[in-house]
């Protein structure tokens, strides 16, 4: 059975760090782009880094400098490193992930870890 996971959320204090890991498991034959969103409580889901298959990143401005989207293709895992987070970033983190089963590409999300970061 297919399926993507993430773990590594957690509570943290404003200025501490986390890394979120995005793990994809079953019968694949690869990892196409992976976006991490976050949805904090009463606000819409947001994109917050994606990655590409050759390694591409990309970020939301609110993000830049202190998030860093990284894989490891050997793992099929995709890893969000978190600084200086501050209560802002506080938020439920979901990994949308595309994945290659026999040779057609597929969108997965995981579940979702929660990152509670106090003041």
């Amino acid at each position: 059975q297919v399926q993507v996971v993430e773990s590594g959320g957690g509570l943290v204090q404003a200025g501490g760090s986390l890394r979120l890991s995005c793990a994809a498991s079953g019968s694949i034959d690869s990892i196409n782009a992976v976006n991490w969103y976050r949805q904090a409580p009463g606000k819409q889901r947001e994109l917050v880094a994606g990655i590409t298959a050759g390694g591409n990143t990309n970020y939301v401005d609110s993000v830049k400098g202190r998030f860093t989207i990284s894989r490891d293709n050997a793992k099929n895992t995709v890893y969000l490193q978190m600084n200086s987070l501050n209560p802002e970033d506080t938020a439920v983190y979901y990994c949308n992930a595309f994945l290659v089963i026999f040779r057609r590409e597929y969108s997965y999300w995981g579940q979702g870890t929660q990152v509670t970061v106090s003041s």
